[in-house]
């Protein structure tokens, strides 16, 4: 037979080649260009990434005749007789079926010989994870300080089972898992160049359930053109491999808009119909919602990893949802996630989620309640009563009711008295509220700084609301109303100042402070009527100029 799997027909045979590791292939094709090859290489990384690919071009870049940019020419005699596995210079050793001591001492022994034809040999150990304690304690002298014309390069998936005394001996690269796009670029090219006709659909599919392996997208690749020869259809592709259709999740997104509850058991009943695992179906179901975080929270769809036309459906949903409405729903499925492993009953489970996941209200945020409740205030504070002390005109008023169904003999005017309009005060908007509360630590501040005890006493004071430019705040002490009242002129001039209107403060006392008020006045002489102030002129002085008063005792 002269068919070959798509994975060894398409096997990189160049470092430009390789899809999705240029940290890795850019630094190996300088070492070689600068004359700094290592004399021992660490390949570590998830499968089908590329680590045994990478390996064997170096080993053919070192030993090439005719090097070009740090990459082989793939016509000269070393490189030919490498393609055709003839070469004795590299080595290639399977790590898992040789990893015995007694096989590592005869790579020792087979090290001192210098190569037949080419510049360096080269020993490339596959799996070096799977080599025993004994091997790998055989192999360190070597490693440390093999021949000049020796060079290892071990590749291995699990690198936390590689002694560190190894890896320190060694240059260390870690492959990357390859992207969905590149997977994906890769496959629409070999398809081009094979002929086969096939969608961006299906190519995601394919690149998506490899999970970052290009071998096993390859193979996948393979699989699919012996189901559907020539042309390769979506559809026909998720059937044969059980794929979850994404449309379902799109369906969900839709119910909790437009709240339709129905849909809950229909999805429900479509997974157990096509036998898609519940579990995989709620772990496409949060991705799903994170795709529509990403959308929403950026702006654009480049952090997903689907087709196309999925793509341009997410960007659909940018307004539809908030940050904290899908932050919600999110813990909620992670929730339901890991319950549902215990549950008995997958499809019971999963209906009675959806049902709640389409019943989740919208959320606002605090800002958002007061922006609305601020706007509402200022297109109707015409028609806003503040006060119920300050009285309403009720005006009766005719209301004729045509009583269709009603026989004409009994037809009659009812009167009715209905509230026609309420005379109320002039009403602040809260917006001028807020604008004080702004400015007031500002106009505390140049109190404080042009009289230190009447600042410090505003220091402590709490404006509350604000009606016909008079302004209600709270103080820590009954004394202190008396102190705003006696520096009332001062007042006028600095609130017209700071707020650009003269605001009166008018002091509000709790019941705590109004009590301890009292007591103090029972206290008090009423015979005490000569003040300080009057005999001494410090004292007189201070309260002018610092604001203070004197408090009798």
């Amino acid at each position: 037979m002269n068919y070959i799997v798509t994975a060894r027909k398409w096997r990189p045979q160049t470092f430009e080649e390789v899809v999705g590791q240029e940290h890795i292939t850019q630094t190996l094709k300088n070492a070689i260009l600068n004359n700094r090859v290592a004399h021992a290489y660490l390949f570590a990384g998830p499968r089908g990434c590329g680590k045994t690919t990478t390996a064997r071009i170096l080993a053919k870049t070192l030993n090439c005749t005719n090097p070009h940019n740090g990459e082989p020419c793939n016509k000269c005699e070393m490189c030919e007789s490498f393609l055709a596995s003839q070469t004795l210079d590299i080595i290639e050793i399977d790590g898992a079926s040789n990893r015995r001591i007694e096989e590592i001492r005869t790579l020792r022994e087979s090290v001192k010989y210098a190569p037949t034809k080419g510049n360096f040999k080269v020993y490339i150990i596959d799996e070096v994870h799977m080599l025993t304690t004994e091997s790998f304690n055989a192999l360190l002298k070597t490693l440390e300080e093999p021949p000049e014309h020796t060079i290892f390069i071990f590749a291995t998936t699990d690198v936390h089972k590689v002694p560190l005394t190894i890896i320190s001996r060694c240059q260390r690269f870690d492959f990357r898992r390859i992207e969905m796009a590149a997977i994906k670029q890769h496959l629409k090219k070999i398809a081009e160049a094979e002929e086969i006709e096939i969608d961006d659909i299906a190519l995601s599919l394919i690149a998506k359930k490899a999970d970052g392996a290009l071998r096993d997208a390859q193979s996948l690749f393979d699989q699919v053109i012996s189901f559907g020869g020539s042309k390769v259809d979506s559809h026909e592709l998720a059937n044969m491999f059980n794929l979850i259709d994404e449309e379902v999740y799109f369906e969900i997104s839709d119910a909790i808009l437009s709240k339709q509850f129905s849909k809950a058991f229909e999805i429900s009943q479509k997974v157990f119909d096509n036998g898609w695992n519940y579990i995989d179906f709620l772990n496409g179901l949060i991705e799903h919602f994170r795709n529509i975080m990403t959308v929403v929270i950026r702006k654009d769809n480049k952090l997903i990893e689907t087709a196309e036309i999925f793509k341009k459906k997410y960007l659909e949903y940018s307004n539809d949802f908030s940050e904290g409405d899908l932050l919600r729903i999110l813990s909620f499925l992670n929730k339901v996630q890991f319950e549902l492993r215990g549950s008995s009953n997958h499809k019971l489970k999963v209906e009675i989620s959806l049902c709640h996941l389409i019943g989740l209200e919208k959320s606002s945020t605090i800002s958002e309640l007061l922006s609305k409740i601020d706007k509402v205030e200022l297109e109707q504070k015409s028609n806003v009563v503040s006060d119920y002390s300050t009285g309403y005109s009720v005006k009766p008023k005719p209301f004729t009711s045509s009583l269709s169904n009603v026989q004409p003999a009994q037809k009659e005017e009812i009167v009715i008295p209905q509230i026609e309009e309420f005379i109320a005060p002039k009403v602040t908007a809260a917006s001028d509220l807020k604008d004080i509360v702004s400015k007031w630590k500002d106009f505390v501040d140049q109190v404080r700084n042009e009289k230190v005890f009447f600042g410090a006493l505003l220091l402590n004071s709490n404006p509350i609301e604000l009606r016909e430019n008079r302004l209600h705040i709270e103080v820590e002490h009954p004394e202190d109303g008396a102190i705003i009242l006696e520096n009332k002129p001062y007042l006028d001039k600095k609130t017209k100042e700071i707020f650009g209107k003269k605001i009166e403060l008018n002091v509000i006392n709790d019941k705590k402070t109004a009590h301890k008020k009292q007591s103090t006045q029972n206290k008090q002489s009423p015979n005490s009527s000569n003040t300080l102030s009057d005999e001494n002129p410090i004292a007189n002085a201070i309260i002018n100029e610092l604001g203070g008063r004197e408090i009798k005792r």
